[in-house]
């Protein structure tokens, strides 16, 4: 009997947390399908006039998804060893967060409090955060962000430094009378002016200042392309080397495995 529950058990978190089976991409597909529909509803449910001809429509597909997602992340939980750790992971709280809001109203009906139910009707887009589950391939761009935080970190305090200098600079030569009229005042026009976002609500009036923002505008164009070619160069050079797994632990829920791990890297079950 007890060999019965756990196949039945193992069965059900290979359905629900792996991909790379027939019967784990239906599960991926029909999910992903009822996310993107239950977004789409949350929205069209937010626009006023199809508010007042389909409320009753929308009230129960919100419903029905609600239900159906319940049950998804109650069998989330079931069908693995240490629920505890998927209830407070990352993706663990997005699941409870895109069910939460729905039964919270259930709580708060009446009138007098129709604007808190509303406000809580908006905390259920946090579904659109468990498309994260179909990502689980893109573990390496992760990796590449992480591996090129040190580098762009750099990269923007020299961005920093370089703003403060140029706006105190078109403070003096600016001042008061032309717009600048303090120094974070200038730096937010560098920063503007640098990202080349350009709002024009403060501009330069004399030559000199007009120089000296033509050449921040330069500087910008160089600028911007910085980070997308550190963060590039970290994502190509991630693609030469072994990828990880897509494997999801049975014990903890979690990925990212070696391809040749027979145990979980975090908490020590077999895979």
């Amino acid at each position: 009997m007890q060999k019965k529950a756990l196949h039945w058990r193992d069965r059900l978190h290979e359905v629900i947390y792996e991909s790379n089976t027939q019967a784990g991409k239906a599960f991926d597909v029909a999910l992903l399908l009822c996310i993107v529909i239950s977004i789409i509803v949350v929205m069209l449910d937010s626009v006023q006039g199809l508010h007042q001809r389909y409320s009753l429509l929308f009230f129960w597909l919100e419903w029905s998804f609600t239900i159906l997602f319940t049950i998804e992340y109650l069998l989330r939980l079931v069908s693995i060893r240490k629920p505890w750790q998927y209830m407070v992971s990352v993706l663990g709280i997005i699941d409870l967060l895109a069910i939460v809001p729905s039964y919270l109203s259930i709580f708060y009906a009446g009138a007098q409090t129709l604007l808190v139910v509303r406000s809580l009707r908006l905390l259920r887009i946090f579904r659109i955060f468990k498309l994260t589950h179909f990502l689980s391939e893109m573990q390496f761009l992760r990796t590449a962000l992480t591996a090129s935080l040190k580098k762009i970190s750099v990269f923007m305090l020299a961005v920093l430094t370089l703003v403060i200098i140029l706006g105190s600079v078109m403070y003096l030569v600016e001042g008061r009378e032309n717009g600048f009229k303090s120094i974070p005042d200038s730096i937010y026009w560098a920063i503007v002016t640098l990202t080349t976002v350009g709002y024009g609500d403060i501009s330069p009036v004399t030559p000199l200042g007009k120089f000296i923002a033509s050449f921040i505008m330069f500087i910008g164009y160089g600028i911007i392309a910085v980070p997308t070619g550190i963060v590039t160069s970290e994502v190509v050079a991630g693609t030469r080397v072994k990828k990880t797994a897509g494997e999801v632990c049975p014990s903890c829920g979690r990925e990212g495995h070696d391809s040749d791990a027979a145990f979980c890297k975090w908490c020590g079950a077999k895979l």
